[in-house]
C-alpha cells in the first residue's frame, strides 16, 4: 500500500508540473556534433522536477539515417523513490521536413524489448508513410532495460543465450523429468538475469516505461504526446493514457494488446490467432500453389499433417540442418513456423521450409532454423544475437504478468488450450511455469485504462492478426475505452499502418496529420 501511495504521489508531481505552462520545442537540429554523445550519469537528477527539467545533448546517430539526431534522456531508476539514483533512455528523432515548427511523434514497435531507436536510425522507411515523416519529428526510443538504454544482461555468454532459448529438453515431451528440466532451466535464467542487471530488473515493468514516456514528451517540449504503438506498443500507450489522460493527444494504437485480459486469456487468444493464421495459410497454399507441400489435402488433414510429421517428429528428437552442425528443434522448429505467420508476404517462406522438411529423400530444416534466427536476432555467422531483445521480452513479460503456477490452474489450462486446438495446443500448455521462480514480484497495472478524460484514441484491428487478435482491438475500443474509434482492417497479419493497404495508411494520415476521424467506425 505504501509503495503505491508513493506511486500516486510522483503522478500528482508530474500532474502539477504539466499544469504550470506551456513549454517550447527544444533546439536540437540546428548544432554540428558529429559523434554520438553518451553524457553519463554524472549529473544525475534527484527528484521529479528535476527529471522533468533536464536538457540532453544532441548529436548525429550512428546507422543508415543521417538525418537523425540522437541523445540520452535520464529517468528514475524507481519511480516510487526517485531520489534512488537514475538510468537512460537511448531517443532518436527523426526531423520532419519543417523539424524546428513540426510537432513530435513519439513510437513503439512493439515487443516488449523492440528498440524504437533502431527503427529511426535503420529502418525509417518501414514507418508508417512519407506524408506522415513529412509532418512529424517521429521520435523513435529504447524503453528502460531494452538495447541502447541501460539495458538488462540475462547471461555471460550469447552461447549460453542459445542454450536457453534453441535447446531441447534431453528428456520426453511433457513428462515429469521434462517439467522439471524447463522448471530448473528459468528458474537459473532468472538467476542470471538478476546476477547479470542488478535492481534494475525490478523495475522494467510497463508502467515505469510509460512514465518514462511523459519525460521524454516534456523534454522535447511538447505539451501533448502524440503516439503511434503497435503491438506491445499499444500497452504502453494504453498505460500512459491511464497515468496521463490529461496529456494525450493524438493516439494511434495498431494490433491491441488488451490490458483488461488476464495472462490466461491472453495465452488463449493468441493461440486462437495463430490457429487462424495457419489455417488461413494452408487455404492458400493448397488453392494457390502448384509447389504446395499439401496439395490435394483439405485444411483440417493439412492441419493434421503438421502435427503428425513436423511437430511430432521434432518431439522426439532435433532433425537435422544443413547449416553447418546446428540442428533443428522443437523449440526452434515451432518458433520459425510461427514466425513466419506474422506476415503473408512470409507464407511463401513456410511452404519452402515445410517442402524441404518434408523431403524424402533428403529432410532439412534449415528454412525453419533460419526464420527461428531472424525472430531471435540471431546471427549464425557469428554467433551472437544482435541485441537484447529476447532477454527483455522474457524480463518485462514476467513482471508484467503471469499465468498461474498452481498445478490444479495450469491443468485447467492445459485442458482449455488443447481444445482450442488439437495440434497447437499441445505445444501451449504449461503457460504457469514460463517464469518460474522469478527473482521479482509482478507490478501493480493501472485498475482502470478507460482514460476518461483523454481526447478520442485510434485503434486499429487486423481481422486476422495473430499475434495480437482482432477481437482485443474491438473490447478494448468498444468496451475499455471511454473514448475508443475501431478501425477495421480485413485482411492477413500483425498490425496494419504502414502495410501495403491506402485505406488504412489514409485514415491513420488523416487522424494523425489533421485530426480527423471517420464519421463512423471503418473497414478496409
Amino acid at each position: 500500500m505504501s509503495r503505491l501511495n508513493k506511486v500516486v504521489l510522483s503522478v500528482s508531481i508530474i500532474a502539477a508540473l504539466v499544469a504550470s505552462g506551456a513549454m517550447a520545442y527544444p533546439v536540437l537540429f540546428q548544432n554540428n556534433n558529429s559523434t554520438p554523445i553518451d553524457p553519463g550519469l554524472t549529473t544525475t537528477p534527484k527528484t521529479v522536477e528535476e527529471f522533468y527539467a533536464q536538457t540532453p545533448l544532441w548529436s548525429d546517430c550512428e546507422g543508415n539515417n543521417t538525418e537523425a539526431r540522437c541523445g540520452f534522456i535520464q529517468v528514475p531508476l524507481n519511480w516510487s523513490k526517485p531520489e534512488q539514483g537514475a538510468i537512460k533512455i537511448a531517443v532518436a528523432i527523426n526531423p520532419a521536413s519543417d523539424p524546428n515548427n513540426s510537432p513530435y511523434l513519439l513510437m513503439n514497435p512493439g515487443g516488449p524489448g523492440s528498440s524504437g531507436h533502431e527503427w529511426i536510425t535503420d529502418y525509417l522507411d518501414s514507418l508508417g508513410t512519407p506524408e506522415l515523416r513529412n509532418e512529424y519529428n517521429v521520435v523513435g526510443f529504447d524503453p528502460r532495460g531494452v538495447g541502447k538504454s541501460t539495458a538488462i544482461k540475462c547471461s555471460a555468454s550469447d552461447e549460453r543465450l542459445y542454450k536457453f532459448f534453441y535447446d531441447q529438453s534431453p528428456f520426453e515431451y511433457g513428462s515429469e523429468k521434462d517439467l522439471n528440466y524447463t522448471k530448473q532451466s528459468i528458474k537459473k535464467f532468472g538467476e542470471a538475469c538478476l546476477e547479470y542487471t542488478g535492481e534494475l530488473l525490478g523495475h522494467i515493468d510497463t508502467s515505469s516505461a510509460a512514465k518514462d514516456m511523459d519525460i521524454i514528451r516534456a523534454v522535447l517540449g511538447s505539451e501533448k504526446l502524440n503516439y503511434l504503438g503497435f503491438s506491445y506498443g499499444t500497452l504502453l500507450g494504453a498505460t500512459y493514457a491511464s497515468f496521463f489522460p490529461e496529456n494525450v493527444g493524438r493516439f494511434v494504437l495498431d494490433g491491441v494488446v488488451d490490458p483488461t485480459s488476464t495472462p490466461e486469456q491472453d495465452s488463449i487468444n493468441q493461440l486462437v490467432g495463430f490457429e487462424s493464421a495457419m489455417r488461413a495459410y494452408l487455404k492458400d497454399c493448397i488453392a494457390n500453389e502448384s509447389d504446395c507441400p499439401f496439395r490435394g489435402l483439405s485444411v483440417e488433414k493439412a492441419m493434421d499433417k503438421v502435427g503428425s510429421d513436423f511437430l511430432a517428429v521434432l518431439e522426439k528428437k532435433p532433425a537435422y540442418t544443413s547449416e553447418g552442425k546446428r540442428t533443428l528443434t522443437l523449440a526452434s522448429g515451432f518458433t520459425g513456423m510461427i514466425s513466419a505467420l506474422y506476415s503473408e508476404s512470409s507464407w511463401q517462406y513456410l511452404t519452402q521450409a515445410f517442402n524441404e522438411f518434408f523431403d524424402k529423400k533428403k529432410s532439412d530444416g534449415r528454412v525453419f532454423l533460419i526464420l527461428a534466427d531472424a525472430y531471435f536476432s540471431y546471427d549464425a555467422d557469428l554467433g551472437k544475437f544482435k541485441d537484447n531483445n529476447n532477454e527483455a521480452f522474457k524480463a518485462i513479460t514476467c513482471i508484467d504478468g503471469r499465468e498461474s503456477n498452481k498445478e490444479q490452474d495450469m491443468l485447467a489450462q492445459n485442458d482449455l488450450v488443447k481444445k482450442t486446438s488439437k495440434v497447437f495446443g499441445r505445444y501451449w500448455q504449461y503457460g504457469g511455469l514460463a517464469c518460474n521462480q522469478w527473482p521479482f514480484d509482478v507490478v501493480q497495472a493501472p485498475k482502470d485504462y478507460s482514460a476518461k478524460s483523454a481526447p478520442t484514441m485510434l485503434v486499429v484491428g487486423t481481422t486476422n492478426d495473430p499475434a495480437t487478435p482482432y477481437s482485443q482491438a474491438k473490447h478494448f475500443a468498444e468496451n475499455v475505452l471511454a473514448n475508443g474509434h475501431l478501425l477495421t482492417y480485413d485482411g492477413e497479419g500483425h498490425t496494419a499502418y504502414g502495410s501495403s493497404n491506402s485505406c488504412v495508411a489514409n485514415t491513420v494520415d488523416d487522424f494523425l496529420i489533421n485530426g480527423k476521424l471517420p464519421k463512423k467506425e471503418k473497414t478496409c
